[in-house]
């Protein structure tokens, strides 16, 4: 399970969140947040908690504090005081309102951090989430090459030598867009999976290894067009050589294979390669494939129903030629 600290979603988002610590700086390293769900306490201030989300950021707005002014104080004492013992990573107050003192205090006892922000609750709250998806998205690496074919994500893999970054060169060359090659790293998002390359520096990013030549800056060779940060994995091209197959190909395409990454099925396309096969246009043709096959266009299926078709209604076929007339 992926996890992040209180102290790091302050550094990267303190200043465009605008937060403030107001207790628990000390313990900020230590309060670990593992979900991007958010949790409003209302239902648990108003006494229900046995189905508390402690294990969820705690965001109070303007309902929970109208609320609170509405106890008694030793039932708001009684209540707050159970809830923040249940909260493991921070709470968090929105629009700069005032904390009630036994939030205030009660935070500052079990060091537990408290933190204040002026941006309104339901468009905090968004932009809390997409940060913490992002950041808590499963992720892994795989080694392959990525590319973006008419907008179809493409994901080259295959063996050491089988051409997968001499196949993206030629892709480039012919117009279409270069996203990492070698190391990719995979983010799984809302049933999406995202390749991408390196982050921790522009100047690392968009480089290919051709074997003879060494490293391209594909970036400065081919222009800002050719490249991009991020694509969608859409489609998984492998690359097998002949000897390395074993039975038969799939020859009509009726029968899809798939390849499960972090949970998630994507199309998988085995071109076995033989000398003289353009793979480069193969790669094309299996992108535009699954660009009809989003439309409901199954080339493949409608093929199969319309043979059969004719079989079922063919006679013995009289022997006859057609005369070829231009």
């Amino acid at each position: 399970m992926k996890k992040l600290t209180v102290k790091t979603l302050f550094n990267e988002k303190g200043k465009e969140f605008k937060l403030d610590v107001l207790t628990g700086q000390e313990r900020l390293g230590n309060k670990f947040i593992t979900s991007y769900d958010i949790f409003r306490p209302g239902l648990a201030l108003a006494g229900y908690t046995d189905y508390f989300l402690g294990e969820r950021i705690v965001v109070i707005g303007k309902t929970e504090v109208a609320f609170l002014k509405t106890l008694k104080q030793s039932v708001k004492s009684r209540r707050i005081a159970k809830i923040i013992r249940m909260i493991k990573p921070c709470i968090i107050v929105s629009e700069n309102l005032s904390v009630d003192r036994k939030i205030f205090d009660e935070a500052k006892r079990q060091k537990l951090p408290l933190l204040r922000t002026s941006v309104s609750t339901t468009p905090f709250i968004h932009r809390l989430t997409a940060y913490l998806d992002y950041k808590l998205a499963p992720t892994k690496y795989l080694q392959g090459t990525l590319v973006d074919i008419y907008g179809v994500g493409a994901l080259l893999i295959g063996k050491p030598g089988t051409g997968k970054s001499e196949c993206a060169l030629d892709l480039i060359e012919r117009g279409h867009r270069f996203v990492v090659d070698d190391l990719v790293k995979i983010m799984q998002r809302g049933g999406m999976i995202i390749g991408s390359g390196a982050e921790k520096s522009e100047r690392l990013r968009h480089h290919i290894e051709i074997r003879g030549v060494g490293l391209v800056d594909m970036y400065r060779l081919f222009g800002v067009k050719s490249v991009r940060r991020r694509k969608r994995i859409e489609v998984v091209i492998e690359l097998v050589l002949w000897d390395d197959v074993q039975g038969d190909f799939e020859r009509i395409g009726i029968q899809r294979k798939t390849k499960t990454i972090l949970g998630v099925e994507i199309p998988r396309y085995v071109v076995p390669l033989t000398p003289g096969k353009n793979i480069s246009v193969i790669a094309e043709v299996i992108a535009m494939h699954h660009l009809l096959e989003l439309r409901g266009i199954n080339p493949a299926g409608e093929y199969d129903r319309e043979l059969k078709r004719v079989l079922r209604h063919m006679e013995t076929p009289s022997i006859h030629y057609d005369e070829d007339i231009e």
